[in-house]
């Protein structure tokens, strides 16, 4: 039976990855190890479940962060300080949380223990023009996030772990992220009905988070045949510029307006396709389409939208 470790485990996917881990048979224990910077809640729900447990610790406690990972059969580094922004507003935070968490993971846990770090795809910084990003390709970060990130795998697969290097993940979570560009844009639509678009042409690549959490346990189901490896996690249907985004949305909220501002740039330089053939060969295939997660964040952001609307007792 497997004990399971997932730090940042109250966040965006760590909240998803934990409710789906606690329906497979061989799983014991999934603890949720978070300082809740961000005061998230979603995770109290969740801890109804038997196999779920909390534990209040920040990544840069070693003494106590050590004693969790001295347990686990499994470990999920999920702490992290994400994006562009936030890793430029404190670029030594963002080096402790993305970087040297885990290199001390990987120096502390047991010999046994199974790693498996969902990294970001957005090392790749600018890619060639219609030329797809392989696990082969070079690592050029343009960002402190970037670099950041790049940093914490090569620790990883550097002491065996495997590494998934996510494309922009969109749809539900416990916690949920409107700043995710498909979250975001679509919340747009919906509220203000049109957007502004710099550099409208910059393209990446997207996946829905029910399905990065499927390539996560197929990775840990599947650790000593993929140890050491890298795998790009993303929808192959879904490199797509910033402009064909908000044309698939518009397909299903036509009232949507989109215009472009050609002068003002995006401080966020990446541009690149990217191919999951890696990952596909596998036998892994994503189970949700843009159109289907574009429907269901239609369906699921009435409870944001209005949750953010003020309202007056009369």
């Amino acid at each position: 039976m497997k004990k399971i470790l997932i730090t940042g485990g109250a966040g965006y996917i760590g909240t998803v990855l934990a409710n789906e881990l606690s329906l497979l048979s061989d799983v014991s224990e999934i603890v949720i190890y978070d300082n809740l910077m961000y005061k998230q809640s979603g995770v109290f729900a969740l801890l109804s479940n038997p196999k779920i447990k909390f534990i209040y610790g920040d990544v840069r406690e070693y003494d106590k962060f050590e004693k969790e990972i001295l347990k686990a059969d499994v470990i999920f580094p999920l702490a992290a300080i994400v994006g562009f922004p936030a890793c430029e507003r404190d670029k030594q935070l963002a080096s402790q949380i993305n970087s040297k968490q885990i290199q001390f993971i990987m120096g502390a846990k047991p010999y046994h223990t199974k790693v498996i770090l969902p990294n970001s795809n957005s090392g790749y910084g600018v890619g060639e023009k219609g030329k797809f990003c392989t696990e082969e390709s070079p690592l050029r970060p343009i960002s402190a996030y970037g670099t950041t990130k790049c940093e914490g795998e090569t620790y990883a697969i550097d002491g065996g772990a495997v590494a998934l290097r996510l494309a922009t993940v969109f749809g539900p979570s416990f916690r949920f992220r409107k700043d995710l560009l498909v979250n975001d844009f679509v919340q747009r639509a919906m509220v203000d009905n049109f957007i502004i678009l710099f550099e409208a042409n910059f393209k990446r690549n997207f996946i829905h988070i029910k399905d990065v959490v499927s390539a996560m346990i197929l990775m840990m189901n599947n650790y000593e045949k993929y140890q050491g490896q890298v795998f790009n996690v993303g929808l192959s249907s879904a490199n797509l510029s910033k402009m064909e985004l908000c044309e698939k949305i518009k397909e299903q909220i036509p009232s949507f307006v989109i215009k472009t501002d050609d002068f003002a740039k995006d401080l966020d330089k990446r541009d690149y396709i990217v191919s999951n053939e890696k990952l596909e060969k596998t036998g892994w295939q994503a189970s949700m389409s843009i159109e289907d997660g574009i429907s269901e964040l239609i369906k699921c952001l009435p409870v944001i939208i209005h949750t953010n609307t003020q309202h007056t007792n009369l």
